[in-house]
């Protein structure tokens, strides 16, 4: 009896077309760009009226990817590039050369303890097993940037365990840090897309200390969980002295442009058993909820 299942399909693979057309005789007609496969031809993607399929393909490629991986779930670490760990700030500030390069460094040098906290985190959230159908939970991701982004990566390192990295690209020469795992390190050209990946699968949140990257990062975040579009998560705020002097986030309650409840949507935090603690706390009040 024959098989009634139907093939996939009876046309050829893009793979296959693609092999063929590498084989295409040259002549006048071949060589030009009009004659190329649309879907190999870089000159006419990159056109400004391709911007939606590349938008697509942004949000596409590391979907993909991730769900082939099977992580079902992420840790997010937001934070500055220029913290970096604290023997390396010791020595800016050994190497200043004036009083103003001397304070920053002694400022960054006083945040620079929040690598070894990031780094600690990180460790706690890789320690997560996976469920009952293989799909990991918790696994670290940062932007795949160096100082604190680097940190989370480490120590998702530290265990034996993969990291995603979502760097994007800069007028300037950003490289992945060398801990995110190859295989889970995205390169992007639009922020708006690489923000919406940090929060596609995100569990848990941990926000920093940084500047405009980190405060778009964290703030939309808020928005997104204040305005109903996405649900309520553990969303952890470390370093109090210095998120209270840069923002004033009592004086917006008290100026009426946010609500006095909108302050419970994060967690002031300071070390990583601290962090580690409100986000299992959080998913058991959770799992509670849902059990009743």
């Amino acid at each position: 009896m024959p098989d009634p299942t139907p093939p996939k399909s009876i046309f050829p693979s893009s793979e296959v077309d693609a092999r063929a057309a590498s084989h295409v005789p040259s002549s006048p007609q071949t060589e030009s760009e009009a004659y190329k496969l649309a879907f190999q031809d870089t000159d006419f993607l990159l056109r400004p009226d391709l911007r939606p399929v590349r938008f697509q393909l942004e949000l596409l490629k590391p979907q993909l990817f991730l769900d082939e991986a099977k992580i079902a779930s992420i840790f997010v670490f937001y934070g500055s590039a220029r913290i970096p760990e604290p023997a390396l700030a010791n020595a800016l500030v050994e190497a200043a050369t004036s009083d103003e390069e001397r304070l920053v460094a002694e400022r960054l040098q006083a945040k620079s303890r929040y690598y070894d906290v990031a780094r600690e985190l990180a460790r706690l959230a890789s320690r997560h097993s996976c469920d009952e159908e293989g799909r990991r939970h918790f696994v670290v991701c940062s932007g795949g940037g160096p100082s604190m982004m680097e940190a989370a990566n480490r120590g998702a390192c530290d265990e034996d365990c993969e990291s995603i990295g979502l760097n994007i690209v800069l007028p300037h020469e950003q490289l992945p840090n060398p801990y995110v795992t190859p295989d889970l390190s995205f390169q992007f050209h639009y922020f708006a897309l690489r923000k919406m990946h940090f929060l596609l699968r995100a569990k848990a949140v941990a926000v920093f200390p940084g500047g405009f990257g980190t405060f778009d990062e964290f703030f939309e975040t808020l928005t997104l969980v204040q305005t109903g579009k996405v649900r309520p998560l553990p969303i952890l705020l470390f370093g109090r002295e210095f998120w209270s002097r840069v923002v004033d986030f009592e004086a917006l309650a008290e100026e009426g442009v946010i609500s006095r409840r909108d302050l419970d949507l994060f967690h002031w935090c300071e070390d990583a058993a601290e962090g580690w603690k409100f986000v299992t706390e959080f998913y058991e009040r959770e799992a509670e909820r849902a059990a009743s």
